[in-house]
């Protein structure tokens, strides 16, 4: 039988010394950010009931959850999200909880990606969910909030914001089953027009079917609005509109219109997300960094009702394009190498302790045998100096030579 023991199961892989030190200059970057403005974090099991994610209502499908079950045959999955079990937290132990409730999270969600095509199946995200507040308030809050927390990591990003409700609405007015209207989503959301075409072909033709058509190309700036206002049907698809133009210049008001773009393509997780949906980009990463939105209909899933919106960030997605920019934290290598003589080693690890918190100098223990094998160590790994502790007490070296 084959082993497994020395690779890492696909969409997955080991971070060492640079990654490592970017993905925690960015989570700290993040997470001071979210903290600045009132969010306390909270954190949630890596493994949850299968009902919490219920693809019927989670608008996650079932391929991409990792299953098992525990010891009383009950299914469970690897968290895929954060956003779901957050609204579990507030709607049972903190129903009672004054709202709103500002969260904010730093950990590792888990979806099986068969095709990958560039994504992990396991991935760091920390984001932020203000639960119990409706209303342009809010929204200005979260997105603002969401630019803010990209400008701390990436400045030089590209900001899209649309709504859920316009597609909903062009939808409704199609005559198409529920699996149509998700393979129009999917098709939209990833701008294929061919395929969008194809699957308009068969409809009879309506202001509702041209508008759908339009939508992958209705991206720009304040102009794209009154465009598709000028092509909906109906007054149910004008008032997302109207609600969008309207926080547009209230965001555009706050100064950031210049990194602010209109796209009413923006359809990922249509069942899921209500109102404002918004996305983040940047040159380094072909994909969104950033995903955030209003989700108005989860916490009824847990009979707590109330409004919420909230926003995620692929953690390691910033972490490699803030290294590529140059923008990564140094990994620190040792200062001092400490020999203690026979006898004296713990008389070693006590001195570098004292370096440390007395200089701040990173000193690595040497576990070699003699002096020699010390200092040719300190060669072969660049530690610039070497100090000896003995019975008669400590030899600061100089340079290695």
């Amino acid at each position: 039988m084959k082993l497994y023991n020395k690779i890492t199961p696909e969409g997955t892989r080991d971070l060492l010394f640079e990654a490592c030190a970017a993905r925690r200059l960015a989570e700290e970057k993040l997470e001071e950010v979210f903290a600045s403005h009132g969010y306390q974090e909270a954190v949630t099991p890596g493994v949850e009931f299968y009902d919490v994610f219920d693809p019927h209502r989670s608008g996650i499908s079932q391929e991409v959850l990792y299953k098992m079950s525990d010891p009383k045959g009950r299914l469970l999955v690897l968290r895929p999200d954060t956003t779901t079990p957050i609204a579990r937290l507030a709607a049972t132990r903190l129903q009672n909880m004054e709202k709103p409730m500002r969260f904010y999270y730093s950990q590792p969600i888990y979806r099986n990606n068969p095709s990958l095509t560039g994504r992990s199946n396991e991935t760091m995200e920390a984001g932020v969910e203000l639960l119990g507040a409706g209303g342009r308030r809010a929204d200005i809050e979260a997105v603002a909030l969401a630019v803010q927390a990209m400008e701390s990591c990436l400045p030089g990003f590209r900001m899209e914001i649309g709504h859920a409700g316009f597609f909903r609405a062009l939808a409704a007015e199609l005559p198409i089953t529920e699996e149509e209207r998700e393979e129009l989503r999917s098709t939209i959301e990833s701008k294929n027009y061919a395929a969008l075409s194809t699957l308009l072909e068969g409809l009879e033709d309506s202001p509702a079917v041209r508008a759908m058509g339009r939508l992958p190309r209705l991206f720009g700036g304040a102009e794209v609005i009154d465009e598709a206002l000028a092509l909906c049907p109906g007054e149910e698809a004008r008032e997302p509109l109207q609600y969008l133009q309207s926080l547009y210049e209230s965001l555009r008001a706050l100064g950031l219109g210049d990194r602010m773009m209109v796209d009413l393509g923006l359809v990922q997780r249509n069942d899921y997300y209500t109102g404002v949906v918004f996305s983040a980009y940047v040159e380094e990463w072909g994909d969104a960094v950033l995903l955030g939105g209003r989700y108005d209909n989860l916490l009824s899933r847990f009979d707590a009702p109330m409004p919420a919106v909230g926003f995620s960030v692929n953690v390691d997605a910033v972490a490699q394009a803030m290294v590529k920019r140059g923008q990564g934290a140094p990994v620190r290598k040792p200062d001092v190498l400490v020999y203690g003589e026979a006898g004296q080693e713990l008389a070693a690890l006590q001195y570098a302790s004292q370096l440390w918190q007395q200089e701040g100098l990173i000193c690595e223990n040497a576990l070699c045998d003699s002096l020699e094998e010390a200092k040719a160590l300190a060669k072969a790994k660049a530690i610039p100096r070497v100090d000896v502790v003995g019975e008669n007490g400590i030899v600061k070296g100089g340079a290695v030579q």
